[in-house]
């Protein structure tokens, strides 16, 4: 069994806790928080399974790791803290441990990655022998290795569109949502990952990563972007009311020129109410969410994958999804020697052992 730690026990966290719980070679030996009032918690409490586990939250970051983990779930947000998500992370990696984790964006795409993150986790690995896989569901499997797996049944390729489609007011993460995002605030105001150079910044590991996989060359990465008012207020049951002709729908690309073209987009298609820009792409069945992958070319190929857990709600399942891809690569990273790997590294492998077990 390898001793694992759950680091966070949010949106992530918690379906993280589940995953270990249900893996046959791993063992959960630590769940570490940040809030005192999860502190002596049951992990089995905190990760929504209906049962105690005998593992009770800490904040003792030192001694868990002291303990010499050999994985760590690092599932605590990097979005307005990425400086401390990083330390964190390395100080995990050079206690020796394999770090899995959704939280540096810079490292989804190992090969491209900014030098000045790439550095400090290299030193951490060398100094501690630990290694490091960033991945998730979008970015992550979504625009990675699920387009590329389709691709793979074609013959002609033109282009390969890559689409999250979600409703927004599923979301129980309201700072994320209004301040990062820009749901409900006046389109003059200028959320963070909206901000030009952004999206760039998040998803363009992924269109490199897949250009990569494809073997063509990227002529340059390009960004578009919608906005849309809302023209009623709506009341959503986990944060609150959003005003009428505030943000209410947010639509953007980031494109993967090649030769002249856009051939690789990755596009964004949120809302936070299901009749603010109808115009736009749907989920097929109408849902809260999905994530589809069109492979324009002959024959034209889409895959729509529709996720649901924590009560039938698709962020939760989407939540979900990136933990499954990260706990489940633990064991092969700790067969590997020690480093820095990405999804073209890191297979995509059968639930062997779990078919039928709870």
């Amino acid at each position: 069994m390898i001793p694992t730690v759950v680091w966070g026990t949010g949106n992530v966290g918690r379906a993280a806790i589940r995953a270990v719980a249900a893996h046959p070679m791993l063992s959960l030996v630590a769940v570490l928080v940040s809030s005192p009032a999860k502190v002596g918690k049951d992990a089995g409490e905190l990760g929504g399974l209906g049962r105690r586990l005998g593992v009770t939250a800490t904040d003792d970051v030192d001694g868990v790791l002291s303990g010499a983990p050999r994985a760590v779930v690092y599932a605590a947000s990097g979005d307005v803290r990425m400086d401390g998500a990083l330390d964190d992370i390395s100080r995990a990696v050079r206690a020796g441990a394999v770090v899995v984790t959704p939280s540096v964006y810079g490292m989804y795409d190992c090969t491209n990655a900014p030098a000045e993150i790439r550095d400090v986790l290299l030193a951490s690995v060398e100094a501690g022998g630990g290694s490091l896989f960033v991945s998730g569901v979008d970015p992550g499997w979504a625009n990675d290795v699920l387009p590329l797996l389709v691709s793979g049944l074609g013959s002609d390729i033109d282009a390969v569109r890559c689409q999250e489609i979600f409703d927004y007011s599923t979301y129980d993460q309201e700072e994320a949502v209004r301040q990062l995002i820009g749901m409900g605030h006046p389109l003059d105001y200028q959320p963070l990952m909206l901000a030009e150079g952004i999206p760039t910044m998040i998803w363009g590991g992924q269109l490199r990563m897949m250009a990569r996989a494809l073997g063509v060359e990227l002529d340059r990465i390009e960004e578009t972007l919608e906005r849309r008012p809302l023209e009623t207020s709506v009341v959503t049951a986990t944060m609150g009311e959003f005003s009428a002709g505030t943000q209410g729908a947010v639509r953007l690309e980031v494109q993967g020129v090649v030769a002249g073209e856009p051939r690789i987009v990755i596009e964004h298609v949120t809302r936070i109410h299901a009749t603010c820009a109808p115009d736009w792409p749907a989920p097929p069945d109408g849902g809260a969410g999905a994530h589809r992958v069109i492979i324009e070319g002959r024959p034209r190929i889409e895959v729509t994958v529709e996720a649901t857990d924590e009560g039938e709600n698709r962020a939760a399942g989407g939540n979900a999804t990136a933990a499954g891809r990260l706990v489940n690569a633990i064991d092969w990273l700790v067969e590997a020697e020690p480093g820095l790997f990405d999804a073209l590294d890191v297979p995509l492998r059968p639930a062997v052992g779990r078919l039928g077990k709870k």
